[in-house]
């Protein structure tokens, strides 16, 4: 059983979303604004928040960055078309997808599926080494945790796929798409560019000593992403 917190301030949306989400192996549970959302967090073993962007008392913003500074359950942003600046603010916080209002049924079904997945499989794929190693960078495929020179670093569930797509073949380089289609599960939309991009930046920010001068995920121009082989 998913514990899954639909917080959204216009309750016809949350309702709506109880309608898409109905399924025996989700228990579905409602917050009307940031506080309120926390607060079930608190209490409530949640695997997984959609999580409207605009809300009175506490934003969605403001409450994902709370969230993240404790948890790592996915978090889908509930957003408006116009709200792109928004979007790109809450990936760089720790949000993994987003989707845009009016809601299509079969796709919020699909992006919440999708997540479930990677929240309890995380690191399913092919290598069957628990632990990968590139320099000081240590990956723990069972306990799913990440250090750098011994220190923990906690990284949100995409964050966590792709360090260890890139980790497992060390050297290669990964097209934003491809990275997109691994990670995500689907092929990239048009915002499947900036949307790793985004995600590569934040992770840069948590494994690196200098991000804007990073000695382990390198961009190569015009092809994509790499980690470097046995930097120390």
């Amino acid at each position: 059983m998913y514990n899954i917190l639909i917080c959204d301030d216009e309750k016809d949306i949350v309702n709506a979303l109880k309608i898409y989400l109905q399924n025996p192996d989700y228990r579905l549970l409602e917050a009307y604004n940031g506080i309120e959302a926390l607060d079930i967090i608190q209490k409530e073993d949640i695997h997984l928040v959609l999580l409207d962007i605009m809300m009175p008392q506490m934003d969605g913003i403001t409450a994902m960055a709370k969230i993240r500074e404790r948890f790592n359950m996915p978090i889908i942003l509930l957003t408006a078309k116009s709200e792109d600046q928004d979007k790109i603010l809450g990936l760089n916080i720790g949000a993994d997808d987003y989707i845009t209002k009016p809601f299509n049924p079969l796709e919020v079904a699909a992006r919440v599926g999708s997540q479930l997945r990677r929240y309890t499989k995380l690191g399913s794929g092919a290598v069957s080494n628990s632990i990968l190693t590139v320099g000081s960078i240590e990956l723990d495929n069972d306990t799913k945790t990440v250090t750098v020179d011994g220190n923990t670093v906690s990284l949100t569930p995409k964050e966590f796929d792709i360090l260890k797509l890139l980790m497992e073949q060390p050297g290669k380089v990964f097209a934003p798409r491809e990275i997109y289609r691994k990670v995500w599960g689907e092929d990239s939309l048009s915002a499947g560019d900036n949307t790793v991009a985004v995600h590569i930046r934040h992770l840069r920010e948590k494994i690196e000593i200098t991000p804007n001068d990073p000695r382990y995920i390198k961009v190569i121009f015009g092809q994509g992403y790499k980690i470097e082989k046995g930097r120390n």
